[in-house]
């Protein structure tokens, strides 16, 4: 299976060299498979437009890890962000996890969910004020526009999400 370049609002496609390459290799890396047609994808954080499969030019559900050190960088796009704090042995993070991969894959572009493992990345924990886990963060243009501690079945996360995933035109 080949991995694609992808970058935002592009549709991926097979890395080059050169000056081109080498002003896309900045910045955390991400593999991001196709939903469409399983091609995998390799993304780098953007602060405009969202990623699209190399191969068939789809959205792609744009789910990435962070850590203390590439957050920032990964934070600044024009797409809402749901930072998700959370931990590998929290079972309510757990129950959370797979709900946010599908909210990503149902609003490909809109939403980008940033997973930080609180373990791992104290910094970030106590930025956010994570005292409870699961705590998801959403983000707007860089400002903290709502805040959800504990588990959520899918449709009460999806309402509360809902306002800032709308398209304005």
């Amino acid at each position: 299976m080949t991995t694609n370049e992808a970058s935002p609002d592009q549709p991926a496609s097979k890395p080059s060299s050169g000056a081109a390459e080498s002003k896309r290799s900045s910045g955390p890396v991400s593999i991001i498979v196709c939903t469409n047609c399983g091609a995998r994808n390799t993304i780098r954080p953007s602060p405009r437009g969202a990623p699209h499969c190399g191969t068939c030019g789809k959205p792609l559900p744009w789910v990435v890890d962070a850590t203390d050190a590439t957050f920032d960088i990964e934070a600044q796009t024009t797409a809402t962000v749901l930072v998700d704090l959370w931990a590998p042995w929290c079972g309510p993070c757990r129950f959370v996890s797979p709900i946010l991969e599908q909210l990503a894959r149902e609003f490909p572009g809109r939403l980008k969910v940033i997973k930080v493992n609180v373990d791992d990345n104290r910094a970030l924990s106590q930025r956010y004020e994570a005292l409870s886990i699961p705590t998801m963060v959403v983000m707007k243009d860089g400002r903290v526009v709502d805040r959800v501690v504990g588990a959520m079945p899918k449709p009460a996360l999806t309402a509360r999400l809902t306002p800032y995933l709308i398209r304005r035109s």
